[in-house]
C-alpha cells in the first residue's frame, strides 16, 4: 500500500478542490462555494453592511446574488436572525434594492 492510500491523501489538485470553503445562503439555504455568495456583516456598532471583500470584522451571513434570495432572507427575517440583530424598514429596503441591482447588473452585462 502506498502512503496516499493509507492516509487517504489524493493529488494536490484534489486537495485544493476539497478545501474550498462552503457557506449557506440564508435566503434559499443552499450550500455554495463562499466566493459565489455575497457576505453581509453586522459591525460592532450594530450596523449591517454588504461586505464585498469578505474580510470585514463582525458577524457575517451570506446570500446568493439572486433577488429572490434577498427577498426571502429579508422577508422572513432570516438575515436578522443570522446576524443576531433587528433590521429597520429603511435598512431592509436598502438591502432589497442592492439585491435587485445585482440582477440589473447581470441583465445589462449579458446584453452587452
Amino acid at each position: 500500500m502506498s502512503k496516499s492510500e493509507v492516509t487517504g491523501a489524493g493529488s494536490k489538485q484534489e486537495a485544493q478542490a476539497r478545501l474550498l470553503p462552503q457557506r449557506s445562503c440564508v435566503g434559499c439555504r443552499q450550500v455554495r462555494d463562499k466566493r459565489q455568495l455575497i457576505r453581509l456583516v453586522r459591525l460592532g456598532n450594530g450596523e449591517v453592511e454588504v461586505d464585498v471583500t469578505g474580510k470585514k470584522s463582525g458577524r457575517g451571513a451570506y446570500l446568493c446574488p439572486r433577488p429572490n434570495c434577498w427577498q426571502e432572507g429579508l422577508k422572513k427575517d432570516r438575515l436578522g436572525r443570522a446576524l443576531h440583530t433587528s433590521l429597520t424598514k429603511e435598512k431592509r429596503q436598502r438591502l432589497l434594492e442592492y439585491g435587485q441591482s445585482l440582477a440589473d447588473e447581470k441583465i445589462t452585462g449579458a446584453a452587452s
